[in-house]
């Protein structure tokens, strides 16, 4: 997976630079121009008039500089996305008030039951925050179906690829009036018009890819409606109505319902099939700070190997200035693990989301003849195969073709390799690694050659189950592949079935973090630790769109879909900061992010720590604080808090200059400036719910003292907290004072946390990670930590 990315990568900044090579610079292609905060006491149209009249320095005599311009962005930040050379864009880079230039970039969408698991894998809820539940909700808000419970007005916003608004998850049934405080839209286009919106979904909007592409390359987009089924999944997942009776073609049944189902839902469609141009993310985001939206749910990103500066990303711009606006933006950490340093979607803004498993599995199991016993596999499938093993059973490289000299790539049951006359009629075990062509493919190719089946050897993807839909096709790992090459080494006539999927629940361990999920560190932001959080994202169950690819039998297309990524983690957080948001409405961005990560679990289903799907001890750098609880989220005890200074600090440690940050803020004080001992060590001291520090032998002394304060927010304003530490052998970890005591006057209090190892943890290898945690007897207030030496 790793190597696919890399040639995406390649092939994409090999298209970037070749759009203006060879010709002068004169060649034009869309650039995005950020302009940083909009400038106080500016009008609008005061605004877009300077975005036309400083383009227009760059355009040639009577070139109108509206005829170039695309999109202007004008309310939560300003800037605009225009057709320029490559030397117009250089010489607007150097012109006073423009904070970056940069060609506008293609990003990529990070493609029931996972609510209640949710609530059930909490090994300890607090019995204050279950009791204050009951007294505001009479149940359980974060999984409420009634729109009257306390997340009736959260708007939650999705940058995706559109919404089905005929979904039932989208059902406005009990729904009061649109909160007064919206100025959104619902937008006509293409089979999408005012009534397509109601009381549920209040907002929609689309960004045309045939501005920035031409009509030529673009896949449409004229529409909020979406026709690639990823925005209709996740809006389900973070807010969708309760649908009872939900299921996929009978798989996964039960109730489907959103995290925070009472929220609205506004969709800003900035993704077609073809992938989410930066100009059209930077339009989400400033429509959606007009709009006012309270959470933005932003399920997308960038490559990990063509990862972009701050200052041009456009989910790092667009977010900054969002949450400078109050606005909570959740967003996916990649689905290109499980190689370290992957996680994308890093800034310390944005509240960023690894994906775990449920404890809902498909199982889809292997028939052995003679006496053996069935060999369990998963997969989600259709078989209509005779229960009786009584299809003749082959490996792939029994079945090479007698052209094919590579016998490894014959074992894979890779395309072109095997001799159809010696698979037809029979069941094929293939074998599988990441960088195979995809499984779908091999079956599809194998269904076209007659086969009636095959089995696939897949220890490392197994977790996630593979939709074959009709075809007989299942996954089993390599120990359960050992006993089948010993039936068929056994006898002359080796038969088999394949059973069709059948779900399976309460299913252990669970959760365990997802091998497709991105892991941390962060090769931009080394020293706060990335992930933030996970949730659930694998085999999720949420609403779809039509679709003409029906099992056999079926005459009518399921309006649920199972799927898995980091894009349906990424909802499941939303939802919950949008219930947060609801009980606790005046709090920050910061404080909502806190309250998700100090009150995240560690432990699995078997009350043990967390995996991950590999079976290794799962790390800060999986899964960030740990699996999102929802209900202890509300009743976090105490909060660590962060504002613009904050991160405007953050960026001069980065290496951003005190003249580039005065124009990304809104308003700073004349004399702000970056401290001249500014570096990325002290990136660190960012008062972040959890502790990342790299170079720890580097540091004078040996150690690292790093400084946090915490703010009270629980019910008693007097309030003692203690502290305990968790730290592995070979690092010593000191916090002062070891007690706070809140009052009605002191809300807020700092400690400071050193770490030192001396010779021991300057030999240790790799992280070492542990955990600093505040309790009151009441609530547990828990920090990861990470440090490297």
């Amino acid at each position: 997976m790793a190597a696919i990315w890399l040639l995406l990568a390649c092939l994409i900044a090999a298209s970037l630079a070749g759009a203006g090579a060879g010709d002068g610079g004169s060649r034009s292609q869309v650039y995005v121009v950020y302009m940083g905060a909009v400038p106080a006491r500016t009008s609008p149209n005061l605004l877009l008039e300077s975005h036309l009249r400083l383009v227009g320095t760059v355009l040639k005599r009577g070139q109108r500089a509206d005829s170039v311009v695309l999109r202007q962005y004008r309310h939560g930040f300003s800037g605009f996305a225009a057709r320029l050379s490559k030397d117009q864009a250089a010489a607007l880079r150097r012109r006073p008030g423009v904070v970056s230039v940069f060609a506008d970039p293609v990003y990529q969408l990070h493609t029931t039951r996972s609510w209640d698991f949710l609530q059930q894998a909490a090994v300890k809820i607090d019995a204050a925050a279950r009791r204050r539940a009951a007294r505001k909700a009479a149940g359980d808000p974060s999984s409420s179906s009634s729109p009257a419970a306390a997340t009736a007005d959260t708007i939650i916003g999705l940058l995706d690829s559109g919404i089905w608004p005929e979904s039932p998850s989208f059902s406005d049934a009990g729904f009061g009036p649109v909160p007064a405080r919206w100025k959104g839209v619902c937008m006509t286009g293409d089979d999408f018009n005012s009534s397509s919106c109601n009381k549920k979904l209040i907002g929609a909007r689309y960004y045309d890819m045939d501005d920035v592409r031409g009509p030529s390359q673009s896949g449409g987009g004229g529409s909020p409606r979406d026709d690639v089924g990823h925005g209709t999944h996740t809006s389900s997942t973070a807010a969708g109505s309760a649908v009872a009776g939900a299921s996929y073609y009978g798989l996964a049944p039960g109730t489907a319902k959103g995290g925070s189902a009472a929220s609205r839902v506004a969709m800003y469609r900035v993704c077609s099939e073809e992938g989410c141009a930066g100009s059209a993310i930077l339009a989400g985001f400033d429509d959606a700070v007009a709009d006012g939206v309270d959470v933005l749910s932003v399920s997308l990103g960038a490559s990990p190997y063509f990862r972009q500066d701050f200052s041009a990303d456009p989910i790092a711009i667009g977010s900054f200035h969002a949450v400078a606006k109050g606005i909570t933006v959740v967003c996916s950490a990649g689905n290109s693990g499980p190689a370290a340093a992957t996680v994308v979607n890093a800034a310390p803004w944005i509240l960023t989301v690894a994906a775990t498993t449920i404890d809902r599995d498909f199982e889809s199991d292997v028939v052995l003849g003679g006496n053996n016993s069935a060999v369990r596999g998963g997969a989600i499938n259709f078989s209509n195969l005779d229960k009786s093993p009584k299809y003749p059973l082959i490996t792939g490289a029994a079945a090479k073709s007698s052209s094919v000299s590579d016998a490894a790539s014959a074992s894979h049951c890779e395309p072109g390799t095997l001799d159809r006359g010696k698979v037809q009629g029979k069941i094929v075990l293939c074998n599988h690694s990441q960088g195979d062509t995809s499984k779908q493919v091999k079956a599809d190719e194998l269904k076209s050659a007659g086969a009636v089946g095959c089995i696939f050897v897949n220890d490392a993807e197994l977790a996630v189950a593979t939709t074959y839909l009709d075809f007989p096709a299942t996954e089993v790992t390599s120990a359960s592949a050992a006993a089948i090459r010993k039936y068929i080494a056994s006898t002359s006539q080796p038969v088999a079935t394949i059973t069709p999927a059948a779900t399976v629940t309460e299913y252990k361990p669970a959760p365990v973090v997802a091998y497709f999920s991105s892991r941390g560190p962060s090769a931009q932001t080394g020293n706060v630790l990335k992930p933030d959080v996970a949730a659930p994202g694998v085999n999720i169950l949420a609403s779809w769109i039509p679709t003409s690819s029906l099992p056999a039998g079926q005459t009518q297309a399921s309006q649920f879909k199972l799927v898995s990524g980091t894009s349906m983690a990424c909802p499941h957080v939303a939802g919950a900061a949008a219930t947060v948001k609801a009980w606790n409405p005046t709090w920050s961005p910061a404080a909502i992010r806190s309250a998700i990560m100090t009150t995240a679990t560690q432990l699995d289903n078997n009350h043990a720590p967390m995996t991950t799907d590999f079976g290794s001890p799962a790390t800060p750098y999986d899964y960030g604080a740990g699996q999102v609880h929802p209900t202890g989220a509300l009743d976090p005890g105490l909060v660590y808090e962060a504002g613009e200074d904050d991160y405007l600090h953050f960026l001069c440690n980065y290496g951003y200059d005190a003249s580039k940050i005065k124009l990304i803020a809104a308003s700073l004080p004349g004399g702000f400036y970056c401290a001249a001992n500014a570096s990325t060590g002290l990136i660190s001291d960012l008062n972040y719910p959890s502790i990342a520090v790299s170079g720890l032998g580097k540091a004078a002394g040996g150690g690292r003292t790093v400084t946090r304060a915490v703010t009270n927010v629980g019910a008693q304003e007097e309030a003692t907290y203690t502290v305990a530490v968790s730290a592995p052998a070979g690092l010593d970890v000191k916090v002062t004072p070891n007690k706070l005591e809140f009052t009605k006057g002191v809300k807020t209090l700092a400690f400071q946390a050193s770490f030192s190892g001396g010779k021991d943890a300057a030999a240790k290898k790799g992280a070492m990670s542990g955990s600093i945690t505040w309790s009151d007897g009441k609530h547990m207030v828990r920090s990861p930590f990470v440090v490297t030496s």
